[in-house]
């Protein structure tokens, strides 16, 4: 199975989990899973492991896969913490951007431009992720880089979800700008408020999308 095949597997159980599809404490069968999107069991099982390893749901012994509930505050904790470290990365990238970096910026930069004029949100969340970890990576730091995308990879299915809000593809856009500018101008002060700012407002688009959801 390809990786595009596995990714958008993972992407189709985290939408059912998130939009309550699949609700807290449900047991997530392999066989049935397998059977509703087409797959035999083995990329089904790996789908699982990948959103065990972000807690979305845990495996428990003799029970299998279970949908977890982390609920809004905690999630919108992890986007606080999220939202520093970003800037910081930022602002280190911003002290100590060398070329390699600068291009690597650039690319993935220019990445998000094509995925958001196409209004891909699902695109752009691909493109915009390896826009952060090009950031991430620029600012030299190995353990500040590892912790990053660490917290980044638990907070995937929110990230990508909260870009579904209205307008907010393009305005995610508009924010990566100034910050590409503000790091290329070495500008760290301004580049970690920025970042500050763009991810503290994914967490504020979420909770707004969460609302919405739990009114319908």
């Amino acid at each position: 199975m390809s990786e595009n095949v596995g990714r958008w597997l993972r992407d189709e159980i985290e939408n059912a989990i998130l939009s309550n599809e699949f609700a807290p404490g449900e047991r997530l069968d392999e066989m049935v899973l397998a059977s509703r999107f087409g797959v035999s069991r083995t990329p089904v099982r790996e789908a699982l492991m990948q959103l065990n390893a972000i807690g979305l749901i845990e495996i428990r012994p003799r029970r299998g896969a279970v949908v977890i509930d982390p609920g809004p505050h905690r999630i919108y904790e992890m986007f606080e913490v999220m939202a520093e470290l970003e800037g910081l990365a930022g602002s280190l990238a911003a002290r100590r951007l060398d070329e390699r970096s600068r291009q690597a910026i650039t690319a993935a930069h220019e990445r998000c431009e094509h995925s958001a004029e196409a209004g891909d949100s699902d695109a752009y969340y691909y493109d915009n992720e390896e826009f952060h970890r090009a950031i991430y990576a620029a600012s030299r730091s190995d353990f500040l880089e590892e912790q990053c995308t660490q917290l980044h990879r638990r907070l995937r299915p929110y990230r990508r979800l909260q870009l579904r809000v209205r307008n907010r593809l393009t305005t995610s856009f508009s924010e990566h700008c100034g910050i590409v500018d503000a790091i290329f101008a070495g500008d760290g002060d301004e580049a970690r408020r920025l970042l500050r700012s763009h991810v503290g407002i994914q967490g504020e688009r979420f909770s707004d999308l969460v609302a919405s959801m739990a009114a319908r």
